[in-house]
């Protein structure tokens, strides 16, 4: 009688679906993305990856051995975060930059908060934020063998034309996940077919983005166009972030137009950091303030109640 009286930490999903299940297909639907940039950058990605998600799992069946807790790394979510955090990274980073934001995006945004569903940002994000704040040469250095130029967002910045083409397929530079679109949206495929999630924050977010962008390119004097509007889209990290980190149960709204709404958010924030930024990218940072709103923007969102105490009619 106890087990049934006993309550988890969120999310709260009223399904026959466990964590590790939900996990698991994120996994998956990472897949498509991850093997393209092993494919596209060399074995040294593999590499990357393999230390970020060993660093992850280590240091929470670490922390819950030492505090003498139930071991949870057989719920997935330290592999996603692992997993997360190596496809964000370029890959010319040397391998102790994967074990700094292993460590720092488990033990402190995710442990020291409680573990999974208590945890007030995507631990993934915050460990790559702390590493781009501490290390930002290091993390903004996308040279490699494969590729020697900018990126396309830097081009973009810079006044030069790029191959949107090029983009779409993933042949150009960035971090090890975020350069291949097509391979991001068969993720993101698999995850609304699994029930995963929906479109409500990356469409809102990916919409308002190119409806934002637009009218900031106009406003600074650009020349806007369809092959502009395209490549903003298909550049950076807006599609994985999108599909894979603006989606996460714990840490986006709860409600249906607080979703909404907190698409709009990221995509205006997007905007604005990339257009008037110093940096060309600015997913990331717009994410982790989204998420740090959150609770304002559920308390603006929620359903009033009716009855005794609630709104009259």
């Amino acid at each position: 009688m106890s087990d049934l009286r006993k309550v988890s930490s969120n999310p709260h999903i009223r399904a026959k679906d466990t964590t590790a299940k939900i996990m698991l297909t994120v996994v998956v639907a990472l897949l498509p993305a991850t093997l393209f940039g092993i494919y596209n950058f060399g074995l040294r990605a593999l590499l990357i990856i393999a230390i970020s998600v060993a660093t992850t799992v280590l240091t929470e069946y670490l922390f819950e051995k030492i505090c003498k807790k139930k071991n949870t790394t057989g719920d997935f979510s330290a592999v996603v975060t692992g997993l997360l955090l190596a496809l964000n990274l370029p890959v010319s980073v040397p391998w102790w930059i994967p074990v700094i934001g292993g460590v720092f995006a488990i033990l402190v945004v995710k442990m020291l908060f409680g573990g999974l569903g208590q945890n007030f940002m995507n631990p993934a994000l915050a460990g790559r934020c702390f590493l781009l704040l501490s290390f930002p040469s290091i993390m903004t250095n996308f040279e490699c063998d494969a590729y020697t130029g900018a990126t396309p967002l830097a081009a973009i910045r810079a006044g030069e034309g790029v191959m949107v083409r090029d983009m779409i397929i993933g042949r150009t530079a960035g971090t090890i996940g975020e350069t291949s679109m097509i391979a991001i949206v068969i993720g993101a495929c698999i995850l609304i077919l699994a029930g995963v999630i929906d479109l409500k924050v990356p469409g809102s977010y990916l919409a308002s983005f190119a409806v934002f962008v637009a009218l900031f390119a106009t406003l600074s004097g650009r020349t806007v166009s369809a092959p502009y509007i395209s490549a903003q889209l298909a550049g950076g990290g807006l599609m994985l972030g999108a599909f894979f980190m603006a989606t996460d149960y714990v840490t986006r709204p709860v409600t249906k137009k607080g979703q909404y709404v907190f698409g709009i958010f990221l995509g205006f924030l997007t905007a604005v950091f990339r257009i008037f930024g110093a940096s060309a990218e600015g997913v990331s940072y717009a994410i982790i303030i989204g998420n740090l709103l959150v609770p304002l923007i559920e308390k603006a969102t929620m359903p009033k109640c009716f009855g005794r105490g609630g709104e009259r009619s």
